[in-house]
C-alpha cells in the first residue's frame, strides 16, 4: 500500500491489478529533524539578516550610535580646552559633505556592526585638511614582511585604491577594531556573536508570517479513514484542487471546513504553547540585546527585570558600553590626528549626559571634601582645570 504522504504529493494510488485492504487510520512516517540553517557570517550577510530586518539590531545600533554622539568631543592642547583650533573645525567639518555628528555616528554604527570603522585623511600640502568615513567591507589590509599593515586597499567603482600608513604627517587610515580573538587585523563585533540568537529570532518571525498567510493554520495532513479501500485518483486530485482553492492562503482565513467520506484533520505540527514560542523569541531578542550591551529593558523585551526602573537601566548603559566606547574612539582619534595638530588631544565632554549626573556630583563631593588638595589640584581631578575662557 503506497504511503499516503507519496499519494498526496501526485503518487499514483492503485496499480491495475492490486487488491488492497484497509484497517484503521493511514500511518504517517516522520522522517528526523534536518540540520539547522545558519545566516552567513560575511558582513553583508550579517547588516542584510540583523540592522536591515531584525528591529532587535536595529534599534541596538542606533540607540548605540546616536547616544555615543551626543558626547561632545573637546580638544586640548596642553591640558587646556580650546575653543578656536585648526583641529576643533576639523572635527565640526570633516568633509564637504559629512558634518562631525554624521562621522562620528558611522563610526559608531561600524564598529557595532562590523567591529572595524575607518577613517581616511585628506592631506594636502603636508596637513591634514579632511576626514572621510570608508565602508568596512570595502576595505582590506595589505600586510608588510613583519606581519604589519603597510597599506589598506579600498575596493569600489570595480577598482581598488591603495592607501599608505606611510604618508606624512599621519598615517593615511585610522583603523578602529573590536579585539577578536583570532584575527590579527580585523576586530570583531557585537552583531557577529549575537549571529545565534539573530537567526532564531528572524526564524520565529518568518515562521509566525507564514503561519498567518496559511489562514492561521499549523501543518495537518487529511486522512481517509473509511472502512476498506483508498481514494481514487480522480477523488484524490478533486479533493487536492478544492483545498488549494477554497481553504490555503490568508483570505480564506477561518472559512469552515466540511469533511465527509471518511476524511480526518490530523495536526502534525506543533503548537506556539508547545514549542514556547513566545518565550523563545523573547530569550533570542535578550541575547541579542546581551551582546550589544544594551539592557533588554530599555529595548521593551518583557521578562528582564534586572533593573528597578528606567533609570537605572540607563545609567547601566552609559557605565558599562557608552563611555568605553566614546572613551576608545576619543583616544584612537587623539594618537592617530596628535602628530599633526603639535600634540593636541581629543577628549569626550561627559559633562551634559544626565545618567552620569549622579556619578558626577558624588566625584565633586569627595574632591571638595578633600582639604589636603589646592584648588587647581581639585580642578584638575574633576575635569575642569585650566579652561580657556
Amino acid at each position: 500500500m503506497p504511503n499516503f504522504l507519496n499519494r498526496l504529493f501526485g503518487g499514483r494510488t492503485n496499480a491495475p491489478n492490486e487488491t488492497k485492504t484497509f484497517a484503521g487510520h493511514t500511518m504517517l512516517t516522520l522522517s528526523q529533524l534536518g540540520p539547522a540553517q545558519w545566516s552567513g557570517r560575511g558582513y553583508a550577510s550579517l547588516v542584510n539578516q540583523g540592522f536591515m530586518r531584525n528591529p532587535v539590531v536595529y534599534r541596538c545600533v542606533r540607540l548605540i550610535a546616536e547616544a555615543a554622539n551626543r558626547v561632545p568631543l573637546t580638544v586640548r592642547v596642553e591640558g587646556q580646552a580650546v575653543s578656536e583650533h585648526p583641529l576643533v573645525s576639523l572635527l565640526a567639518r570633516p568633509n564637504g559633505r559629512q558634518s562631525g555628528a554624521e562621522v562620528l555616528e558611522a563610526v559608531y554604527a561600524y564598529l557595532q556592526t562590523a567591529g572595524n570603522a575607518y577613517l581616511q585623511a585628506g592631506i594636502v600640502d603636508g596637513a591634514v585638511r579632511t576626514l572621510f568615513v570608508l565602508r568596512p567591507d570595502r576595505m582590506s589590509v595589505v600586510a608588510g614582511g613583519d606581519g604589519w599593515p603597510v597599506a589598506y586597499d579600498y575596493k569600489a567603482g570595480g577598482r581598488a585604491t591603495r592607501i599608505s600608513q606611510e604618508a606624512l604627517p599621519i598615517p593615511g587610515v585610522l583603523h578602529m577594531a573590536l579585539f577578536h580573538p583570532l584575527d590579527d587585523h580585523y576586530g570583531m563585533g557585537p552583531l557577529e556573536a549575537a549571529q545565534t540568537s539573530l537567526d532564531i529570532h528572524n526564524a520565529s518571525a518568518q515562521w509566525n508570517k507564514a503561519l498567518l498567510d496559511n489562514a492561521a493554520r499549523p501543518s495537518g495532513a487529511l486522512v481517509y479513514s473509511a472502512g476498506a479501500g483508498s481514494l481514487t485518483e480522480e477523488q484524490f486530485n478533486r479533493l487536492k484542487e478544492e483545498m488549494e482553492t477554497h481553504f490555503a492562503g490568508a483570505a480564506n482565513a477561518g472559512r469552515p471546513m466540511v469533511l465527509d467520506g471518511g476524511l480526518d484533520w490530523k495536526t502534525i505540527a506543533m503548537s506556539p504553547r508547545e514549542m514556547d514560542f513566545i518565550e523563545a523569541r523573547h530569550a533570542a531578542a535578550r541575547d541579542i540585546a546581551l551582546a550589544f550591551g544594551v539592557p533588554p529593558m530599555l529595548l521593551g523585551i518583557p521578562g528582564d527585570n534586572t533593573y528597578a526602573n528606567l533609570a537605572e537601566a540607563n545609567k547601566a548603559l552609559w557605565r558599562q558600553t557608552l563611555v568605553p566606547l566614546v572613551l576608545r574612539v576619543s583616544q584612537e582619534l587623539s594618537g592617530w590626528l596628535g602628530p599633526a595638530f603639535e600634540g593636541a588631544e581629543v577628549v569626550p565632554d561627559f559633562e551634559g549626559v544626565e545618567a552620569l549626573a549622579e556619578d558626577r556630583a558624588a566625584l565633586w563631593a569627595r574632591v571638595g571634601g578633600a582639604g589636603f588638595l589646592t584648588d587647581a589640584e581639585k580642578r584638575e581631578l574633576v575635569g575642569v582645570g585650566g579652561v580657556e575662557r
